[in-house]
């Protein structure tokens, strides 16, 4: 049952406190007597990773260009939350201290409060850019309420980090009516002079924000507002529920804690199996029992959206949707922060993972990111072009260099990326004559076109790309070693969609920034992202994608996606088999893997797998088995040669 303000934890004394942080890191027993639980847990998981408990942890901040676009990201959240950051502000001050708010990785967005502390806690890296998450700053109350999904406060010697002893600080995560994390405000201090109050009027503050979230987001939808004392109803203290054809969508922590259910009670129960007695009318105010006691129940129906009139000729058909923008877990994010810091030093990145795993995305991030964002990003698929036309398409040409050749000649990819970012996707399909005049290029940094001509100084940042075992091609010879140490000097392995822990999030995220703020913008059932979330996703978020903006194009404005419109490959398989469990595994979620039936070992084995698999469903049909998988087809016939098909 989710606790809205849990009860704040006994502070053990400073001498008790040290010689529970010996105990502890010296593998003697009785150091959980002293602590909380949150905090030996905390410790715990810190000590299993081998953080160090007595330098300084490593802080990378965001350059300011990477902290303006996370900035924007989450303009939403900071701007609903900025009454709360100006009431905290004013006892942050008194008690000489700073208000946080961070995205739902623990990254620091803005900072008020104390200028003199906040000087202090920048000498900890406590400031807006920085990621206060437990993995990358050991135990302390951003981080580790993150973790445990509640409010918690990390007490001087209590952070894992002696560094961090100078902190004294209390942090609770936002989040939104269906259960997501989207944010946490923190209010930090010297430890010297303690706030006893620090969790609970943070708590309050998260319950207000949390409690604004439900204005206008449910259009013709039925909410419940419901309180055992009639004098918290219109506060944040009440309980929120909102009803779709009696079935409960959306619910805030209060109500879930009056009537002791979990966020799996969302599309799971009814409004007759919480209250008695029927729904009723819109504003209907009565007295109903819940199975936790008597309550006074208010019933309103928010706003339907507006009736999209049909457009006269004259008129300009509506803009189609944005495209979603990139989704990346807290771990994939800081290796795209350190995938753009080596492109500055001029150091290629290589991106593995399966097809469709994102990895074209993750490069324009990095072009988008960095500071050669306003020149070109220049992308080639290997494995799209034919071997014979890879060479020009790169190198490009001199006129009549070849029949056919363009009579002006053409630039070529090296040339037309220079200042720029040039992105070299499935590498591993360039043929090995090839790879020898790409690594000249590599080293001496200047391209000749085919045809003769003079060679031309480039500039250029190289990322690329693989789905394929670039180590295996080049035990088995089909990739020279020399390019491959020069390509891989850092490498991203992206997780495939089926290993993420919480599928169900994404899908709602991804529907949303597809959908848009429109109060007439189409929802998706729990049934229906349940489904999706089940899928095992061959084609991986190229494919989700894909089926999203199908269900988002049949879909009419204010409709709820059903269960019944995904595709049938989908619905027939999902809707029939029960959830997957929840990884135990230890591992982040971006390296923990949760393999589909049948697909298991290194990225080149279960790629082919998820090829061959394919293949035999679409009867040996190519085409159909690459639309599928949302690959080439080329690449599917170079798999099929190298199984000798």
């Amino acid at each position: 049952m989710p606790a809205p303000f849990p009860p704040l934890s006994p502070v053990p004394p400073p001498d008790e406190l040290l010689t529970a942080r010996r105990r502890f890191f010296s593998g003697a027993p009785g150091a959980e007597q002293a602590l909380a639980l949150p905090i030996i847990r905390s410790w715990t998981r810190c000590a299993e990773r081998g953080l160090p408990v007595g330098g300084r942890l490593k802080a990378e901040p965001l350059t300011q260009g990477e902290l303006s676009i996370r900035r924007e990201r989450y303009e939403a959240l900071r701007r609903r939350c900025r009454p709360e950051l100006e009431a905290l502000h004013l006892s942050a001050s008194a008690a000489g201290g700073i208000v946080i708010l961070t995205d739902p990785t623990g990254l620091v967005l803005d900072t008020v409060g104390s200028a003199d502390f906040a000087d202090r806690a920048a000498q900890v890296a406590l400031r807006p850019g920085v990621s206060w998450s437990e993995a990358d700053s050991g135990t302390n109350a951003i981080g580790t309420a993150l973790i445990e999904r509640r409010g918690i406060e990390v007490r001087g010697a209590e952070h894992y980090a002696e560094p961090h002893g100078i902190l004294t600080c209390a942090a609770a995560p936002i989040h939104d009516p269906f259960g997501e994390l989207v944010g946490l405000l923190d209010l930090s201090g010297p430890s010297a002079v303690p706030h006893l109050h620090a969790l609970a009027l943070v708590e309050l503050a998260v319950g207000q924000v949390e409690h604004r979230l439900f204005e206008g987001a449910f259009p013709g939808r039925d909410v419940v507002r419901f309180h055992a004392d009639p004098s918290f109803l219109g506060t944040a203290r009440e309980g929120v529920l909102v009803f779709e054809d009696h079935r409960l969508v959306a619910a805030n922590r209060p109500a879930l804690s009056l009537l002791g259910l979990g966020w799996d009670a969302l599309g799971a129960r009814r409004f007759s199996e919480l209250f008695e007695g029927s729904l009723g009318r819109p504003g209907d105010a009565r007295r109903a029992r819940t199975p936790n006691g008597a309550v006074m129940l208010r019933l309103e129906r928010q706003a339907p959206a507006p009736v999209r009139m049909a457009a006269v000729p004259a008129v300009a058909p509506p803009a189609a949707p944005a495209p979603a923008g990139p989704s990346f877990d807290a771990e994939t994010e800081q290796a795209l922060g350190r995938a753009i810091r080596l492109m500055n030093a001029g150091v290629p990145v290589l991106i593995q993972g399966e097809t469709g795993s994102g990895k074209e995305v993750f490069a324009r991030q990095i072009h988008a990111r960095g500071p050669r964002a306003d020149r070109t990003f220049a992308a080639v698929n290997c494995a799209a072009l034919p071997e014979g036309l890879i060479e020009s398409e790169l190198f490009g040409y001199e006129d009549g260099a070849f029949t056919g050749a363009r009579r002006a000649g053409f630039k070529g990819l090296f040339r037309e990326a220079d200042g720029g970012v040039l992105f070299l996707d499935e590498i591993g399909d360039m043929p090995l004559g090839l790879q020898s005049r790409l690594l000249r290029v590599l080293q001496e940094r200047e391209v000749t076109p085919l045809g003769g001509g003079k060679a031309v100084k480039v500039d250029f940042a190289l990322v690329c790309a693989s789905h394929r075992d670039l180590k295996m091609l080049v035990e088995q010879g089909s990739f020279r070693a020399d390019l491959y140490f020069r390509i891989a000097q850092y490498t991203v392995t992206l997780p495939p969609l089926r290993s993420l822990a919480d599928r169900e999030a994404l899908v709602e995220r991804l529907w949303r920034d597809m959908a848009g703020p429109g109060a007439d913008a189409p929802l998706l059932s729990p049934a229906c992202r349940e489904a999706l979330a089940r899928h095992t996703w061959p084609g991986n978020f190229r494919q989700l994608t894909g089926v999203l903006k199908v269900l988002l194009a049949l879909a009419e404005p204010g409709e709820t996606v059903g269960p019944e419109a995904l595709p049938a490959d989908i619905s027939a398989a999902d809707l029939r088999s029960p959830a997957q469990p929840a990884a135990t595994s230890s591992l982040p979620a971006s390296q923990a893997r949760d393999p589909a039936p049948g697909l298991s070992g290194d990225l080149g084995s279960v790629t082919r797998a998820a090829m061959d698999a394919a293949l035999k469903e679409c009867d040996g049909n190519i085409s159909r088995a690459a639309r599928r998988l949302g690959i080439h087809r080329s690449t599917l016939h170079r798999h099929l040669a190298s199984r000798g098909h």
